[in-house]
C-alpha cells in the first residue's frame, strides 16, 4: 500500500494506491501557512486511514506533492500556501514516524499523467490551476533540473508590456493562463476565475479579452515546451480545464496562426501534441505522488542540489 498526497492551494487530496490502482480517496481543505499546512495534511491522511482501517505498518511509502520549489523535502517559495520555507518532510516524519518523499505538485502530476498514458518517452504535464507550471518526463524519467526549477515556465515573460503577475513580472505566462492570473487581470476583490469566464460567456468585452489572453498564454506555454524540450506530448490539466475543448480550440487557433506564418513552427505540429487530461476526475497529482518513492533523486543528486 502506498499513500499519495496532493497539497493544493485550496484542497488536499489523499489517495491509497495498491497494485497501481486507487483504492481509497479523501479530500479536505488545505491550510495556509507552515503550521496549518502540516496540520491539515496530517488530519487528511489520518481521516483516510481511519476510513479504510489502514495502519502505518501496512504503508510501504508516502509521497507528497506541494507547490513551490522542493529540495530534499524542504519546500520554499510556495506563495499559494503562504510558505517561505518549510521542512515538510521532516515535520511529517516527526508525526508519522515515516519519512515521506516530497516533491513539487506538478512534478507529481506529471508522474501520474505518465502512468495513465503508458507510452512514449517524453511528456510535459501543463497545470493551469491557481498558478501555472509544468512537470517534465524525459526518457521515461522525471526531470527536476539543477535546482528543482525545471518546468517553472509560468515565470517566462511573453510580453514586456503585458499585465503584471503576482511576482511583479510583466507579461508572464502565468498571469495569462492561470486562475490566479485571470482574477488578477479582472481586478475585482473576492472574484474567482469562474466569474471571469462566466462574464466572458455573457459577452462582457473586458472578460472576453482576458479569455483571449488565456488562449494565447496556453499556446505560448505549448510553444515554449516544444521549442525547449521537444516533448512528444503535452497533457493539459488543472482547474481551468473546466473550459474543456473550448480551451484547447482557443489555443489551437493561436497555434495555427503561428504555423501559417512559419513553416518551421508548422513542421513541429504544436497543436497536435497538446491534449486535455484523459479523465479530469482522476486525482492525477495524488496518484503520481504515490509513486514518488520510486522517482526520488539519488543521494548524489541531492548533494548536488544542496550545493
Amino acid at each position: 500500500m502506498r499513500l499519495g498526497v496532493d497539497i493544493g492551494g485550496t484542497k488536499t487530496d489523499v489517495v491509497a494506491v495498491h497494485g497501481g490502482a486507487i483504492v481509497a480517496r479523501h479530500r479536505a481543505a488545505s491550510g495556509r501557512g507552515a503550521e496549518a499546512v502540516v496540520g491539515s495534511t496530517v488530519a487528511a491522511v489520518r481521516t483516510l486511514m481511519d476510513e479504510t482501517a489502514i495502519e502505518w505498518p501496512d504503508v510501504e511509502s508516502v509521497g507528497v506533492g506541494v507547490p513551490g520549489s522542493v529540495v530534499d523535502g524542504v519546500v520554499s517559495y510556495a506563495l499559494n500556501l503562504g510558505i517561505d520555507r518549510l521542512d515538510l518532510a521532516g515535520e511529517l516524519e516527526r508525526v508519522w514516524g515515516k519519512r515521506p518523499v516530497v516533491d513539487n505538485d506538478v512534478n507529481a502530476a506529471a508522474l501520474g499523467a505518465w502512468a495513465l498514458r503508458k507510452g512514449g518517452s517524453s511528456l510535459a504535464y501543463l497545470n493551469l490551476g491557481t498558478g501555472l507550471a509544468s512537470g517534465i518526463i524525459l526518457d521515461g524519467k522525471l526531470w527536476r533540473g539543477a535546482r528543482g526549477a525545471a518546468g517553472e515556465i509560468g515565470h517566462i515573460s511573453i510580453d514586456p508590456a503585458g499585465p503584471v503577475d503576482a511576482d511583479g513580472l510583466p507579461g508572464a505566462i502565468e498571469v495569462y493562463a492561470s486562475g490566479g492570473g485571470l482574477v488578477r487581470q479582472w481586478g475585482i476583490e473576492g472574484a474567482a476565475a469562474r466569474d471571469v469566464l462566466d462574464a466572458a460567456d455573457a459577452g462582457d468585452a473586458r472578460a472576453l479579452a482576458i479569455r483571449d489572453r488565456l488562449f494565447y498564454g496556453l499556446a505560448s506555454a505549448v510553444r515554449v515546451l516544444v521549442l525547449t524540450l521537444d516533448v512528444e506530448s503535452i497533457v493539459v490539466g488543472g482547474g481551468l480545464t473546466g473550459q474543456g475543448h473550448r480551451l484547447i480550440e482557443g489555443a489551437t487557433s493561436v497555434l495555427d496562426g503561428w504555423a501559417s506564418a512559419s513553416s518551421f513552427l508548422a513542421s513541429l505540429d504544436l497543436a497536435g501534441r497538446m491534449s486535455l487530461l484523459d479523465d479530469p476526475d482522476i486525482p492525477v497529482a495524488a496518484l503520481g505522488a504515490a509513486t514518488l518513492e520510486e522517482a526520488k533523486p539519488t543521494s548524489a543528486l541531492l548533494e548536488e542540489h544542496r550545493g
